[in-house]
């Protein structure tokens, strides 16, 4: 027998998990406290101090080798692979300013945002402040309409009712096509990250320790150019900052894009709990350590989202956990291979653009019945 997720619905899980019996509230609140007790118990809510004390001081001391290997080799086309190196490198540190905002590493809130404000404003070079406002807008509502900015519809639609709003009949041509360079256009998401930070930096809305941020971003960008120019050619400079800020961008769009792309979307009047809202609109990746590493642990997605706080490596341990509950209460949890994630993700984007989508059927309802 299945039960259609319609808006104002919510699934029964009474019995399924064990839990008593009682209104529908109670026992969705108890899904996620039973879970948590479980979690906590387990000790994987404990800080991981030394993993992330040797990431700190192990991608620090690379970022300085790396300067001055780019030093020692000139002005030569080589050049353009250190490029590449600094990119990956650059992803790296942003994912540990990632898990500093989301008070991963230290259990003081003023370590964490300073370690935060370091590893992205002066090291990465983008905005703490426009990143952390986004990022908690979509954690607190994933792929809802209207709520979740991540995808709101700019250069691309991600949404049936985004696609739709294009009347333009280029815009509408070009929404047909879509799918074919949203990986292209990854090469253009690390300029736009900064420039983004940059903005709101300096912008009219508030910002926390806007002078603090302000001050590591320009730090680190006349420090960068110069550099740069200095060591090499104006044309093997320009080169190389391309380069840098075209894999950045194209890495850390293959490191997020996954997560929640292609998964369904919900209508501004859904409501349901915590734990579904959460497992049901996220995407983990599987594999080994290595795509813990590629991926800096937003491969586990569906536990991020329900505990961000969590150290890094203790996601893959509760990984099974979450996962053996979900089926207990059954609730759908997606896991798929990398390959498997990238394709879905333009197979998505495509099926959108092309109006393959019904725009006045909720997604929810439609892929996911219990």
């Amino acid at each position: 027998m299945s039960q259609t997720l319609t808006p104002h619905s919510h699934v029964d899980s009474g019995g399924a998990g064990g839990h008593p019996r009682g209104s529908a509230r109670e026992r969705q609140i108890s899904d996620f406290t039973t879970l948590t007790q479980r979690v906590q118990q387990a000790g994987l809510m404990r800080r991981a101090y030394g993993y992330y004390w040797s990431k700190l001081i192990g991608l620090t001391v690379a970022g300085l080798a790396l300067a001055g290997v780019f030093v020692l080799i000139g002005s030569s086309w080589w050049q353009m692979v250190t490029a590449v190196v600094l990119a990956l490198l650059m992803t790296q540190i942003a994912f540990l300013g990632h898990d500093a905002a989301h008070r991963q590493i230290f259990v003081s809130g003023k370590w964490n945002e300073w370690v935060s404000l370091i590893v992205i404003n002066l090291f990465a070079g983008m905005g703490l402040g426009w990143w952390q406002r986004k990022h908690n807008k979509h954690h607190g509502a994933p792929n809802k309409l209207g709520a979740d900015p991540d995808i709101e519809s700019g250069v691309l639609a991600f949404t049936p009712q985004g696609a739709a709003a294009r009347t333009n009949r280029l815009t509408r041509w070009l929404a047909t096509k879509q799918g074919y360079f949203f990986f292209p256009l990854l090469l253009l998401e690390g300029v736009n990250l900064h420039v983004q930070g940059i903005k709101r930096v300096v912008g009219r809305g508030e910002v926390k320790r806007r002078w603090v941020e302000l001050s590591f971003i320009a730090i680190r960008l006349v420090t960068y150019f110069a550099l740069v120019f200095l060591v090499l050619t104006p044309g093997k400079a320009a080169a190389f900052i391309g380069i840098q800020l075209a894999v950045f961008g194209l890495y850390m769009g293959l490191s997020f894009a996954p997560n929640h792309i292609g998964m369904p979307i919900v209508p501004p009047t859904l409501k349901f709990d915590f734990l579904r809202r959460q497992v049901l609109m996220s995407r983990n990746v599987t594999g080994g350590r290595w795509v813990d590493t590629f991926m800096g642990g937003l491969n586990f997605q569906s536990e991020h989202h329900l505990f961000p706080s969590m150290a890094r490596p203790n996601l893959r341990k509760v990984a099974p956990m979450v996962r053996e509950y979900c089926d207990q209460l059954g609730v759908k949890y997606t896991e798929t291979s990398i390959g498997q994630s990238y394709r879905a993700v333009a197979t998505y984007i495509n099926r959108v653009g092309r109006g393959g989508l019904d725009v006045w059927t909720c997604p929810l309802a439609a892929q996911y019945r219990v």
